[in-house]
C-alpha cells in the first residue's frame, strides 16, 4: 500500500477463528485492525468509538445481526459495510443493500478474494460520498430518491465506459465525475447521456 495512513477496520464475526483469519490478511496487506468482536451490539459500539474505514460484519451474530448493525450505523457513521455471508442467505444481500452494505462476501471464501472486496466497498463509499454532496449542494429535493436514481444510472454508465475504453471502475467514475464538473451539470445527466449513446471521450 501507499505512504497514505492505513485504513482502518472494526471486524464482527461471532467465529473466533474467522476473525484471527481476517486479522491476519488484513495486517498482512498493510490495513490497521482497530477492533475485532463476536457480537453484533458490541459491533456498533466499536464502529461508533473508532470511526473506521470498513466494518467487517457478519450476518448471524449473538445480540444484533450484521444487517441490523449496518442499518444503525449507516446514518451516524460513514464507515463502508462489507458483509460477510454463508450462501444460504443470498435471499438477504437485497435486504442488506438497503440497510446500507456496500458489498457482500460468500463464505467460506478465498484469501485472494477479500482484499479487492475491501478495495470495491471503499470506492462505493467514496462515489457515495461525492453523490451525497452533489445532491446536497443542488438545494431541496427528494434525496433519497435522488441518490438512487443517480446511483443507478452511474453505474450503468460506468459499465459501458468500462466495456468502452477499458477503464477500471475508479477511473470510469472520475470521468463522469470531471465531466460533470467540466460542463456544470450533474452526474446523474452525464450518466444519462452516456446511457443513450453519448459517452464522453477521455
Amino acid at each position: 500500500m501507499s505512504d497514505s495512513p492505513a485504513v482502518r477496520v472494526v471486524i464482527a464475526d461471532d467465529e473466533a477463528i474467522v476473525r484471527l483469519d481476517l486479522k491476519e490478511i488484513l495486517e498482512d496487506a498493510g490495513y490497521e485492525v482497530v477492533a475485532e468482536t463476536g457480537r453484533g451490539d458490541d459491533a456498533i459500539e466499536l464502529i461508533t468509538e473508532h470511526q473506521p474505514d470498513v466494518a467487517i460484519l457478519d450476518i448471524k451474530m449473538p445480540g444484533i445481526d450484521g444487517i441490523e448493525v449496518a442499518r444503525r450505523i449507516s446514518g451516524v457513521s460513514t464507515t463502508a459495510v462489507l458483509l460477510l455471508t454463508a450462501f444460504s442467505q443470498r435471499d438477504l444481500i437485497q435486504e442488506a443493500r438497503e440497510a446500507g452494505v456496500a458489498a457482500y462476501l460468500v463464505k467460506p471464501y478465498r484469501k485472494g478474494e477479500l482484499i479487492p472486496a475491501i478495495e470495491s466497498v471503499l470506492a462505493r463509499a467514496h462515489e457515495d460520498r461525492v453523490i451525497d454532496e452533489e445532491i446536497e449542494s443542488a438545494g431541496p429535493s427528494n434525496a433519497a430518491e435522488d441518490k438512487l436514481e443517480t446511483r443507478r444510472l452511474v453505474e450503468q454508465a460506468k459499465s459501458i465506459l468500462m466495456d468502452r475504453d477499458g477503464l477500471d471502475e475508479d477511473a470510469a467514475f472520475t470521468l463522469i465525475q470531471q465531466r460533470a464538473m467540466q460542463t456544470r451539470t450533474r452526474m446523474r445527466d452525464v450518466a444519462q447521456s452516456v446511457v443513450l449513446g453519448d459517452a464522453p471521450e477521455r
